[in-house]
């Protein structure tokens, strides 16, 4: 049985990005995602930037921390850049979900992890609050599908090569005390057909022999950049076959349909209720209505409540504002369920 992270039902968390302060100069990194990070601050601005933004979610009264993924320039760059077996000064093409080509790393030898990534990150996390902690690591399906193939024979050979070094992180992440570590696999709604031939043995790849709390996000993209929102999911129930504990959703954007969510039998669901296409708080009440329309289908005690996607395009006030309502939604929803915590 795996231990209890929070004691409380409807735990509230975010997804991972959160907007960087103003000062830090958010509008600096840009909206390309696949180009290599260039240091805009000095660290002592990251410490700063990561602290403010802890504190931010611990004054909104989350349960579940993240550092807002301050130091990335994209929620996939700063790993997908940091292998062995990619060039990153020469880069390549691929299509971005949307059909736009962008520039990506060239795959030109073995992919591998030279070193661990985030780990200086998550010690920093750890140290500056008492919360439950949450890391964030790109999937290995998502950067195979944001990279140029010069190297293996298919995209699947270099998406297992991607998985041993996500392994590899989550396994370090543990290590130096995550107490739950999500992975990013936007792409696999984007492009279903791929993820079921083989995104998803490269994701179980990526979790094996993983005894933490994992979990995996999969969206509809970024609002600010994809505003065309499906009304429902390409690839989802697939994921029951997958070995994370938890799988984030987003249902407010898109108003999802949540009969849906019975397709996930024994996952719990990191249920996005706040919906980021639109700057304008919701009130609790909305946030309580968004996680009601999910109970007919999923318990409540398997329910994490969060925002549908990172949060880093919005206005820091915006987003605090949001945090603020889903934290007040899930309380409405426990008194609704006759549940002080």
């Amino acid at each position: 049985m795996p231990r209890k992270i929070v004691d409380t039902i409807l735990p509230t968390t975010m997804v991972g990005s959160y907007p960087r302060p103003r000062w830090f100069g958010q509008q600096l990194l840009g909206r390309d995602v696949r180009v290599a990070f260039k240091e805009v601050a000095h660290e002592e601005a990251h410490h700063d930037a990561t602290h403010a933004v802890i504190r931010d979610q611990e004054e909104a009264g989350l349960d579940i921390v993240t550092d807002g993924e301050i130091r990335r320039e994209s929620y996939s760059n700063r790993f997908a850049t940091a292998l062995e077996g990619v060039d990153i000064d020469n880069p390549g093409t691929a299509l971005d979900r949307s059909g736009h080509p962008n520039p990506v790393p060239r795959i030109v030898g073995k992919i591998r992890r030279k070193h661990a990534v985030e780990i200086e990150d998550l010690k920093f996390l750890r140290a500056h609050t008492k919360k439950a902690v949450k890391m964030t690591v790109p999937g290995p399906f998502t950067m195979s599908q944001q990279a140029q193939n010069e190297y293996y024979r298919s995209e699947e050979e270099a998406s297992m090569d991607y998985a041993v070094a996500v392994n590899e992180e989550i396994r370090d992440l543990f290590a130096a005390g995550a107490d739950i570590v999500q992975i990013d696999e936007p792409y696999m709604q984007a492009r279903p057909e791929k993820a079921r031939r083989y995104g998803l043995a490269a994701l179980n790849r990526a979790l094996e022999g993983i005894a933490g709390t994992t979990a995996v996000h999969i969206c509809f993209g970024y609002a600010a950049v994809i505003h065309a929102r499906p009304s429902g999911y390409s690839f989802l129930g697939e994921l029951a076959g997958c070995n994370c504990r938890q799988v984030s959703i987003e249902t407010a954007q898109s108003d999802l349909d949540c009969s849906v969510l019975e397709s996930l039998p024994g996952k719990t669901i990191i249920l996005g209720v706040i919906d980021l296409n639109d700057v304008t708080v919701e009130t609790p009440e909305k946030v309580a209505a968004r996680i009601r329309r999910a109970l007919p289908f999923v318990a409540p005690e398997r329910i994490v409540v969060a925002p549908d996607c990172g949060m880093k395009y919005l206005p820091r006030e915006a987003a605090f504002g949001k945090m603020k309502a889903m934290v007040e939604g899930a309380k409405l929803m426990r008194a609704e369920l006759g549940r002080s915590r």
